[in-house]
């Protein structure tokens, strides 16, 4: 016998989408900007290293890109909280 699983997903109708909530999109647009620093960061350091600069100044570089990152993760996971 085969057991037939129930779902209960909302399926709007044709050619509607459902509406998101208005935080998720701040989410979304903030997460959007993180990610974006953080390339930008790891760039900047990846520039300096190549072009021989200052140990310290990638030392900086390197823990202002982990705590983007950090920053990033905590908005991803709250886009996805809010998306639902």
């Amino acid at each position: 016998m085969l057991a037939h699983a129930r779902v209960n997903a909302y399926i709007p109708p044709s050619g509607q989408q459902p509406e998101r909530s208005q935080m998720s999109t701040i989410f979304t647009i903030l997460a959007v900007i993180f990610m974006i620093a953080v390339a930008v960061v790891l760039v900047m350091g990846l520039a300096n290293m190549m072009r021989g600069g200052p140990g310290n100044t990638s030392q900086k570089l390197m823990r202002a890109r982990v705590m983007l990152q950090a920053i990033a993760v905590a908005v991803i996971v709250g886009a996805l909280y809010f998306a639902r």
